[in-house]
């Protein structure tokens, strides 16, 4: 109900939509500054301001940018770069037919700017909200505050990268590994079972790519260990009994 102007969610407290609104805003924050590190990353694969700044805009997905602009940094070809990129953005389509159920979205225009936000951490936002009023909340309060600084850091770090001298520059290559870890750790040290799953996941698939990076051309080792951990991680079916 409105009162005074204030959207106010019935039989929810008014402690429990700050707690929401504040996680969602901090951890956009957080997780925004990486913007900083691809903005660094793209200009040392090659990419000038504009193009890092485009790809933030319309990609906006971290772990799809920087495996594009690892691949490219490291040589790899465009297309190995953008089928690295694919694979690793196919999670948001699962994403997406969870959050469908959960945050029910009337217009195309407005289907088509929640499916922009749909990432990791708007995700895990609003499956943790106690309800759906305070999904919808947590959601665009978490994809707003990201959106907006991922975007400017990564301005701030594509200047900043095109302002380095060469051996200054050189030392970007490890942005995108070092990036990767930074996301990545959080979720290998959760105290769940799905943690347990996901750290053999990341071994694996760690393996698979250090395994084939002396034989196959960059970027190449990197589709190969994401098919190969999804095809490990599918879903067993059990025959039954007649």
């Amino acid at each position: 109900m409105r009162n005074g102007g204030v959207i106010r969610v019935a039989g929810v407290s008014s402690p429990v939509r700050s707690r929401v609104l504040r996680d969602a805003v901090g951890l956009g924050l957080a997780v925004g500054l990486y913007g900083a590190a691809f903005g660094a990353a793209a200009v040392a694969a090659g990419l000038d301001v504009w193009q890092a700044s485009a790809m933030s805009l319309l990609m906006f997905t971290g772990a799809s940018q920087f495996a594009l602009v690892g691949v490219l940094g490291a040589g790899g070809s465009a297309l190995a770069a953008v089928g690295s990129a694919l694979l690793l953005g196919t999670r948001n389509t699962v994403y997406g037919v969870r959050l469908v159920q959960l945050l029910p979205t009337r217009g195309i225009l407005r289907r088509l700017g929640s499916a922009h936000w749909v990432i990791d951490e708007t995700t895990a936002l609003s499956i943790a909200a106690p309800d759906r009023a305070l999904a919808r909340l947590a959601f665009l309060a978490g994809g707003a505050s990201i959106f907006v600084v991922w975007n400017a850091t990564t301005v701030l770090g594509a200047l900043g990268a095109g302002a380095l001298g060469g051996p200054a520059q050189a030392a970007l290559d490890a942005v995108v590994p070092a990036a990767f870890l930074a996301l990545l750790w959080p979720r290998l040290q959760r105290a769940f079972p799905e943690a347990a799953v996901q750290r053999r996941v990341a071994v694996g698939g760690a393996v698979v790519a250090l395994a084939l990076t002396p034989f196959v051309p960059p970027g190449v080792q990197v589709i190969a260990a994401v098919v190969a951990v999804a095809l490990a991680g599918r879903p067993r079916r059990t025959a039954v009994a007649p």
